[in-house]
């Protein structure tokens, strides 16, 4: 299975959704919270180009936020992407 990593912070509800799908397909993830230090928030604007959380890696592939996560699970595609 690809390596995850997820950006978030710790009241975010997209956040909550997207960590909670990744869990239900039994993917790991590594999760930055970048709510309490502006450096990491400061690293992920700068790999994404986007300021919101949650932003999603999947092995060296940016989904994107918890939108592009779903629109990957309903079109099918997020099984494929998990397993590399």
């Amino acid at each position: 299975m690809q390596p995850v990593t997820i950006y978030t912070s710790q009241f975010c509800g997209f956040c909550h959704s997207a960590k909670r799908l990744l869990a239900q397909k039994g993917a790991a993830f590594d999760e930055i919270d970048v709510g309490k230090n502006p450096g990491l928030r400061q690293e992920m604007m700068q790999k994404s180009g986007r300021h919101t959380v949650p932003q999603i890696w999947i092995g060296d592939t940016h989904v994107g936020g918890c939108d592009e996560l779903y629109d990957l699970e309903y079109s099918g595609k997020l099984d494929p992407l998990l397993a590399g």
